[in-house]
């Protein structure tokens, strides 16, 4: 049976690939395994196969495909501009079309209706927020406030002026609200009045990463009627701002959060603060670096907080969260979580910066106790208070 699905790859995508072996260094599953199907190349020549009618969409297949954390690191080395991100995701609806399963109408329902069902995502923190103060809960989450804020509907700022569209999304609306209390503080700094429409949802990453391309779209078409009449959409978690940057009608209003601070920083409506030679370790998130190319961004924004920047692992390997992939493959998760945590820790800083949440979550996984990691606009908003070195409270 050949492609069934609505994203069948493109025949001139496939073709672009020259096998020249570039992407192999880069990739992490290639890196630890060593294994040629784990790598971008051999995917790419298994997705050929089943293309032209040689092999089917089976368990192995399936094996091949899910394996990818989709970091997209390979299309940053790649000389020939493979669009794998695009490939992988048709790739991986194709499994989930072909090869259904209880474990994924079930993920389905975890990645199509619970992220964007306001009320079980509150719910959700308020029990998780709850355990943590039990000390049941992963010390992978930042502590949960009680109750849980949220920055939906609101509205903040001078009532002129340019208005910036903050983007609340899903998991980051109900665990990570001090990121968007952050953002809204520092651009209004900056001059901006701050709206965030109630009436926008999950960006769908998730959803296409595991390939569920319909539940995918019904969120964007949600969020395109939300975001239509948006000057600039402000995005502070990077998985979420490299998908909604795809979107044919909005996407070229996204903008990551520290390239519009950074740039207020560089024409002086934000002022650059004072330092005590304290180091931050910046850590490079994969949807950050490789889907958005942004990298310059936040090293400005934390070195006008006024410390000094040290790179974690420059051009290293994914942390290994991925999405939902730190459930699907704990062992490779942990292995790249573990690597990355060393790489942390022989900078020699103690305050961390990630500009994204599912990385933030998998560097407290690994990092022992006396670590503090912190979106990089949280520190700048933190500094820009007169507060000092963040703590982990």
């Amino acid at each position: 049976m050949g492609w069934i699905t609505v994203l069948p790859p493109e025949r001139v995508d496939l073709d672009s690939c020259v096998t020249c072996g570039l992407c192999l260094p880069v990739c992490p599953t290639y890196r630890l395994t060593g294994d040629e199907t784990a790598s971008p190349r051999g995917r790419l020549a298994a997705i050929d196969a089943v293309d032209q009618g040689i092999a089917p969409v089976d368990e192995r297949f399936g094996e091949i495909i899910d394996f990818c954390l989709q970091c997209r690191a390979c299309e940053t080395a790649c000389p020939s501009l493979v669009p794998f991100g695009r490939i992988i995701e048709g790739a991986t609806a194709e499994v989930r079309a072909q090869t259904p399963s209880v474990e994924g109408r079930l993920r389905r329902f975890g990645v199509t209706t619970a992220l964007r069902t306001i009320p079980l995502l509150r719910s959700g923190a308020i029990a998780l927020g709850l355990l943590q103060r039990l000390g049941l809960a992963s010390r992978g989450l930042r502590t949960i406030p009680l109750p849980e804020r949220s920055a939906r509907g609101g509205s903040w700022g001078p009532g002129e002026g340019p208005v910036a569209t903050l983007f609340i999304g899903c998991v980051a609306d109900a665990w990570f609200s001090d990121i968007h209390q952050a953002t809204i503080e520092v651009l209004v700094a900056a001059g901006y009045r701050v709206e965030a429409p109630s009436s926008q949802t999950c960006c769908g990453a998730l959803a296409a990463h595991d390939g569920f391309i319909d539940g995918a779209e019904k969120m964007a078409e949600q969020n395109r009627a939300a975001l239509r009449d948006a000057e600039v959409v402000v995005v502070d978690v990077a998985g979420c701002g490299a998908h909604l940057k795809d979107d044919p009608e909005f996407g070229h209003k996204v903008l990551d959060v520290t390239q519009v601070v950074a740039e207020a920083i560089d024409d002086g409506r934000l002022p650059v603060l004072e330092g005590n030679g304290e180091l931050v370790a910046v850590q490079d998130p994969c949807h950050l670096e490789h889907g958005q190319g942004i990298i310059e961004q936040p090293r400005t924004v934390l070195w006008a907080a006024g410390y000094d920047v040290v790179d974690a692992d420059r051009g290293g390997l994914c942390c290994g969260a991925a999405g939902t992939y730190l459930v699907d493959h704990p062992d490779t998760s942990s292995e790249l979580g573990r690597r990355k945590a060393t790489a942390v820790a022989n900078t020699g800083a103690t305050l961390v910066a990630s500009a994204n949440a599912g990385c933030e979550m998998q560097l407290r996984r690994f990092l022992d106790d006396g670590y503090v990691v912190r979106h990089p606009v949280e520190i700048y908003a933190s500094s820009l208070a007169g507060e000092g070195h963040m703590s982990d409270d």
